[in-house]
């Protein structure tokens, strides 16, 4: 492999809106797919998250083949899994994959069982019978670190319906934290994401709703299982974070919404960025 590419450090946005896709003329700046983030270390492809993001990846994908991938999951909500049957490098009989993630709790199934009948679900319009690709199943316990070469892989829980895991990813020096789909505390930060975002170089965190929507006496949020920008503010802060990803953008905030609440962000935390598809943050 070209030793410029072994050397890169980077994450790629290909889906950044949480709960449902939400295309049209509204989305088109941040884009409309749900969750799907690939992590480029050590001449690697780490993919995290199976939302409808994961498509246009698979096609960028295709021309790589033969290749050796690896999947991981925070959890398995539709946003999070819905675009796996359209990943075209699954079809590709010389491309392998090894899958990584918790089983939610509450079962006895391992992690091939319950990938096999949650993700590569039977209401799929794909015939799932076409996957080629060789898969590997790996069963993850939250907490426990483990490693892909020199990749150091750390998982932590997260506070989300049915649960969720996040990821802290670390390479000579340089870490990124992928922090999706987990709700603040009322009275406190969480200890669990402020020990995973420690010193973080990047931290992409839940940011689906404002404080306002959040609280709504009308219409709360509270116990949806997601946070919000200032919470990822306060985070960062207390973690030293060098930049804060707003991430998971509600399906309703268009575009304009979104720069609003960019402006807010910037003040608030000068060094942050707006997750949007096609967005590259560059590590080393």
């Amino acid at each position: 492999m070209d030793k410029s590419v072994s050397q890169e450090f980077a994450v790629r946005f290909w889906g950044v809106r949480g709960s449902v896709p939400s295309p049209g003329p509204e989305t088109v700046r941040y884009g409309g797919n749900t969750s799907c983030i690939e992590i480029l270390v050590d001449g690697k492809n780490l993919i995290f998250d199976g939302g409808t993001g994961i498509r246009m990846l698979g096609k960028t994908l295709q021309a790589q083949a033969p290749s050796t991938y690896q999947l991981f999951f925070t959890h398995y909500h539709w946003d999070h899994i819905q675009g796996v049957p359209f990943f075209l490098p699954v079809f590709t009989a010389e491309n392998s994959f090894h899958i990584y993630g918790q089983v939610p709790p509450g079962g006895n199934q391992r992690m091939e069982e319950h990938f096999n009948e949650h993700v590569l679900h039977l209401n799929s319009p794909v015939p799932i019978k076409e996957i080629e690709a060789s898969l590997h199943y790996h069963d993850l316990t939250c907490g426990k670190p483990f490693k892909i070469d020199d990749v150091l892989i750390e998982t932590y829980p997260l506070n989300h319906p049915n649960g969720s895991m996040g990821y802290r990813v670390s390479w000579r020096g340089k870490a990124v934290v992928y922090c999706t789909d987990t709700e603040h505390l009322p009275d406190r930060l969480d200890d669990n994401v402020v020990e995973m975002a420690r010193d973080a170089d990047l931290l992409i965190y839940d940011s689906m709703y404002t404080d306002e929507e959040y609280n709504n006496s009308k219409s709360p949020k509270v116990g949806w299982g997601h946070s919000t920008w200032q919470e990822g503010v306060k985070v960062a802060k207390a973690a030293n974070v060098k930049k804060l990803v707003i991430f998971h953008h509600e399906p309703n905030h268009n575009d304009d919404f979104l720069d609003e609440i960019w402006l807010m962000v910037k003040e608030a935390y000068p060094s942050s960025v707006m997750a949007r598809e096609g967005l590259k943050l560059t590590l080393l």
